[in-house]
């Protein structure tokens, strides 16, 4: 298989699992495979591609499924997508590929997030303030779309503002939204215990692990 040829794998298998879901949640494996593989396929074909997405930081692999990482992961496809490579190959295109082509042309502009290079005027969070802005706007649209019930887990509130933020200062501020009553962070463990998930939510050497969040102030 030429480089061209796996560099068009990746890219494909990015954009599906992107629109699975996978900077939000951990998707299944079947559920990947089944979208990505066609008739003439097999799912060796595709190990290559999606061992060097790992050794890349793009995505990350468990036993049960994938994810893929919001910085990392969405600066991988968005240069496959602009590569001028990229493109599917035979004469019918599966209705998920145009769907979600057209989803990521929609959401470019809050898709791909870097920590150093503003996209579209969305650059590194510099201050508390503008933290706890950014914090409450994906709190809500979790909230909103995934039905939590206003308890939203944190790892899931890390990976939506992505790279725009480090690791402590994102514990830090989230922390700080609790001391100011914004923001009630509560124990308990995330729903299948995978531990990319665990650590991307925030412990503290007095009050343990908070894997939730639920917002106190309108």
């Amino acid at each position: 298989m030429t480089s061209k040829n796996t560099a068009q794998i990746s890219t494909r298998l990015l954009l599906a699992l992107w629109d699975l879901g996978g900077t939000q949640q951990e998707v299944k494996k079947g559920q990947l495979t089944k979208r990505i593989v066609s008739k003439s396929q097999k799912v060796a074909d595709y190990q290559g591609s999606f061992e060097e997405l790992q050794n890349q930081g793009a995505i990350a692999i468990s036993k049960k499924g994938y994810s893929l990482t919001s910085g990392k992961g969405l600066e991988v496809l968005r240069d496959g997508l602009r590569s001028g490579e990229f493109k599917f190959e035979g004469t019918i295109v599966g209705t998920w590929a145009a769907n979600a082509l057209v989803k990521w042309i929609s959401q470019i502009d809050v898709a791909v997030v870097s920590a150093d290079v503003p996209v579209n005027g969305k650059g590194a969070i510099a201050s508390y303030d503008e933290f706890k802005s950014v914090a409450l706007e994906v709190y809500d649209k979790l909230n909103y779309e995934y039905n939590f019930n206003n308890l939203v887990p944190i790892y899931r509130i890390r990976r939506g503002i992505g790279d725009r933020v480090s690791r402590t200062e994102f514990n830090d501020w989230l922390l700080e939204t609790q001391a100011d009553d914004i923001l009630q962070l509560q124990g308990g463990s995330v729903e299948d215990s995978a531990p990319d998930k665990i650590e991307d939510s925030v412990a503290t050497e007095l009050d343990g692990l908070r894997c939730y969040a639920t917002r106190l102030k309108p």
